[in-house]
Parts: C-alpha cells; sequence; structure tokens
C-alpha cells in the first residue's frame, strides 16, 4: 500500500511518518486490497486540551474510506483513527462477501 503523508503548517516528522506507516501496515496485511492510504496531519490551535488533528482518506474497492480524530497528542490521533478505519473496512470486507 502506498502512503502520502501531509503535514498542514507543520514541520515533517519522521517518527510520526514511520509509526503511522507501521499501524496502516498492519491493516493493508488484513485487507491486502487496500490501494493508498493519504494521511494529514494538523495542529488546531485555540482547542485546549486537545487540538492534535489525524485525517486518512483509504482509497479501496468502493467509495473512499474516511476517519479523522483530535486527540491529545498526534500518536493517541493515528491510534483513534486506524481504530475508525479498522471499523469500517470490517463493514467493507462483509459487504463484499455477500456478494
Amino acid at each position: 500500500m502506498e502512503s502520502i503523508f501531509q503535514f498542514v503548517q507543520l514541520a515533517k516528522s519522521e517518527r510520526l511518518e514511520e509509526l503511522t506507516d507501521e499501524k496502516l501496515n498492519k491493516l493493508s496485511k488484513k485487507y491486502d486490497w487496500v490501494i493508498r492510504a493519504e494521511v494529514f496531519f494538523k495542529k488546531q490551535d485555540g482547542q485546549e486540551p486537545k487540538g492534535f488533528i489525524c485525517n486518512i482518506k483509504l482509497s479501496a474497492p468502493g467509495p473512499q474510506l474516511y476517519a479523522e480524530s483530535n486527540e491529545d497528542s498526534f500518536e493517541a490521533a493515528v491510534a483513534e483513527t486506524v481504530r475508525d478505519l479498522e471499523r469500517q473496512l470490517e463493514k467493507r470486507k462483509a459487504q463484499m462477501n455477500t456478494h
């Protein structure tokens, strides 16, 4: 799976990319029909205590899958977003198996 990272008004972080890539690779092993992931990191000022936002779009057969979370850190935001995507992928897989 191809992963594209974008840091919106932030400095690029190799560590954050590696962490996210590791979690996305687990998903791609389980759901081998996922083609690409677009990951966006943003920091929202003035939203205390949260404000670390992670958006992920997955390209797969059918409509695009999308999840977003706003947490206390980017690591927590990535974990929550990937959990949301895994639920969506599970539903998509069930729909694909019934046809």
